[in-house]
């Protein structure tokens, strides 16, 4: 991670759209990238967060994906898991506005975890049908009441594997419009969720990619979403990679300073 951030530094660019020719990318930095308005709704979800980080709750995580480099124990307290794994207030606030931007139709997020990020997204645009899949019932439970302390009643949450749930999501969504992937960060489901993803896929569609760094195996599905047929603009921000299907576009990936 210390080496692609290094890279990511040293390469990234077009902070406030200089530079950039695309008008496209142009207006998703100038009016989304650096929108710093106050939104009301983002100041509820982080009082979410923060009541999250003072529990002293613990829990049993059942984690199916590629496990994790900060908990060594199943059994983990609420207010790390909140602290460490929950998406950081300004990428959190990116994905307010991402759907906020965009209007999407249908909105989809693999892995729940405590509902924060899938809040930033469903608050973004409430007119949206969301459904969010977490395999673990805990962590779940926790997050349908995150929900209903925030009366966001445009998500449907499924306790319940990728492998089981995503497939009958697809076939509820036919068509997607932004979908979050934050879940199993490895190579082959990584890619498989893509691949199966990419088939509801339509011009106006936006994938994002979280931890696009995290390891080895996440950089190199990267590399191969990049190259995806369908694929026509990518946008590295290092926490997150936004894909893009706009055949109008110009095949082009950018490593832009967010």
């Amino acid at each position: 991670m210390l080496k692609s951030e290094i890279k990511y530094f040293l390469f990234s660019k077009h902070k406030k759209g200089h530079g950039v020719h695309s008008p496209f990318l142009f207006n998703l930095i100038t009016q989304v990238f650096n929108n710093s308005s106050e939104k009301l709704d983002c100041n509820k979800i982080e009082l979410i967060k923060n009541e999250l980080i003072k529990s002293e709750n613990s829990i049993q995580v059942k984690d199916y994906g590629a496990g994790s480099k900060i908990f060594k124990s199943n059994i983990r307290k609420v207010s790390e898991i909140a602290k460490y794994t929950s998406v950081e207030k300004k990428y959190g606030r990116l994905l307010y506005r991402l759907a906020d931007y965009f209007q999407p139709e249908t909105i989809l997020e693999l892995g729940t975890s405590l509902g924060i990020s899938g809040s930033y997204l469903a608050m973004g645009n409430s007119k949206a049908k969301m459904v969010t899949i977490e395999g673990c019932n805990e962590t779940a439970r926790i997050a349908q009441k995150n929900f209903q302390l925030l009366n966001i009643n445009n998500i449907i949450l499924i306790n319940g594997t990728f492998e089981e749930v995503l497939p009958l999501a697809l076939f509820d969504l036919k068509s997607l419009g932004i979908v979050l992937f934050d879940g199993n960060h490895t190579l082959k489901a990584t890619v498989n969720y893509f691949n199966q993803c990419v088939k509801c896929s339509n011009n106006n569609s936006l994938f994002i990619f979280d931890d696009i760094h995290w390891s080895e195996d996440m950089e190199k599905a990267w590399e191969i979403i990049k190259e995806n047929e369908k694929v026509t603009l990518t946008v590295d921000i290092l926490k997150m990679g936004l894909v893009f299907f706009k055949k109008e576009l110009q095949k082009q990936n950018f490593i832009v300073r967010f």
